[in-house]
This record gives C-alpha cells, sequence and structure tokens, in this order.
C-alpha cells in the first residue's frame, strides 16, 4: 500500500483544481488548516467553493482567499466578523449560502454517510425556506435539507499517525471529522506526527480509514480572535 504521508502542504495539494470544492474544519480561526489555506492561496487556483463555518474571521484564515480573489462561493452559518465575505457578498462577486450552523453540521454529516437528505423544523416559514420543499410530519412542518459533499477536506489535528487517525484538541474538532468523511480526499495536518500504533484505540477521534494523505504542519500562527484577560489587581 502507498503511504499517505506527504512532506507538506505543496505535496499533498499537487492536484487541486479550479473549480473544485472544498470544506475546511475548525471554527473561525481555532484549528484552522493553516498549512493548506496558505497553499491554496500560493496555487492561485479560482473558482473556488468554500464549505466551511465562516470562511475566515478579521482577513485571517480562509479569508485570505477571499482577499485574493479565489472563491466564487461559500456555503457557511456566519458572516459576521468576515468584512471581506460581508463586502464580496453585498457587491455579487461571491455567492453566499447561509445555512442555521447545526444544519450545516447535519448536511456535511449527511454527505459523509450516504444519506439522501433529510428533514428539519429549523427554517420552516423563513426566507431559506422560499421555493423549497416543506412537508408535514405528525402535524409539524419541517424542510428538506440536501447532503453536502466536497472534492477535498483540508483539516488539522493535533496527533496523527502514518494511517491517518487522528486526535483533534478542544474545538478545533468542530466539523473536522464529519467533512472528512464527506469529501473525495481527505487531507490533514497535524501539529505533532507519531508513529503507528502509539495513539491509543480509544483516543482516536477520527479513525484513518477517512484519511487519504497526511502531513507534519509547520509555523502555526494560532491566532486569537479576541483576547481578553482579566485586569490585574
Amino acid at each position: 500500500m502507498s503511504t499517505k504521508v506527504f512532506n507538506n502542504a505543496a505535496e499533498a495539494l499537487h492536484d487541486i483544481f479550479d473549480g473544485a470544492r472544498v470544506m475546511s474544519g475548525g471554527f473561525g480561526l481555532c484549528g484552522n488548516a493553516e498549512n493548506c489555506i496558505r497553499q491554496l492561496r500560493d496555487s492561485q487556483v479560482k473558482e473556488l467553493t468554500i464549505i466551511s463555518n465562516n470562511c475566515g474571521n478579521q482577513g485571517r484564515g480562509l479569508a485570505v482567499l477571499l482577499q485574493s480573489r479565489q472563491v466564487k462561493k461559500v456555503v457557511c452559518s456566519f458572516v459576521g466578523g468576515n468584512p471581506d465575505l460581508e463586502a464580496q457578498m453585498l457587491a455579487g462577486e461571491v455567492e453566499v449560502e447561509l445555512n442555521p450552523q447545526g444544519t450545516l453540521a447535519e448536511r456535511i454529516r449527511a454527505g459523509g454517510a450516504g444519506i439522501g437528505g433529510f428533514y428539519t423544523p429549523t427554517g420552516v416559514g423563513t426566507i431559506i425556506a422560499e421555493g423549497r420543499e416543506v412537508r408535514e410530519i405528525d402535524g409539524k412542518r419541517y424542510l428538506f435539507e440536501s447532503p453536502l459533499k466536497a472534492d477535498f477536506a483540508i483539516i488539522r489535528a493535533e496527533y496523527g499517525d502514518a494511517f491517518g487517525n487522528l486526535r483533534f484538541k478542544g474545538t478545533a474538532r468542530n466539523f473536522s471529522p464529519q467533512m472528512a468523511m464527506a469529501a473525495k480526499t481527505t487531507i490533514v495536518e497535524v501539529d505533532h506526527l507519531v508513529p503507528t500504533g502509539e495513539l491509543a484505540p480509544e483516543d482516536i477521534h477520527l479513525p484513518g480509514l477517512f484519511v487519504q494523505r497526511i502531513f507534519q504542519g509547520a509555523n502555526y500562527e494560532d491566532i486569537i480572535e479576541y483576547k481578553t484577560t482579566r485586569p490585574r489587581i
């Protein structure tokens, strides 16, 4: 079996193409695949569809792809705190498909689980339900949501081994396991790349079955979005 381990982001993302659908894990700037994002920017691929919670924040993270005009569409749940996405959305330069946050997570999970869609009461009677299927079940109205899939998922984990077994840290785990299952090719960068067998089975958050490529990350900024501290006494 060929190895899943690559030397860096450039090698792991060698076949990224114009118009690709890319899922990006993490939450805000927490758990971003920083090396992969930088490589996407440097590759100059364009017309990307980005599926993430909020496509960066404060000009950082995935927002650098907006700044370099490489994004055609964003599927997300949150625009606030992202002036680049806000400006391009209002100018009609980037298409934005807004989802309630739980719906976004479940659409991704459905894509990875092979589920053809689901019904949810969230969004019924609002603008997002206009022109879409609504069904009454047990006297309650539900909105149909389709699954989300992608060509690539770029995610970051704290620990990973050569087979791709992963362990995440805290909220950096958000969306990432589901995205790994919903993408044709999952690319993972890790803070610590360890030998296969070093991670205890009960500590593995995502089995390597869902990972195609993995590499040791480097030069992390780990940006804090809003640093709040107590005043000194």
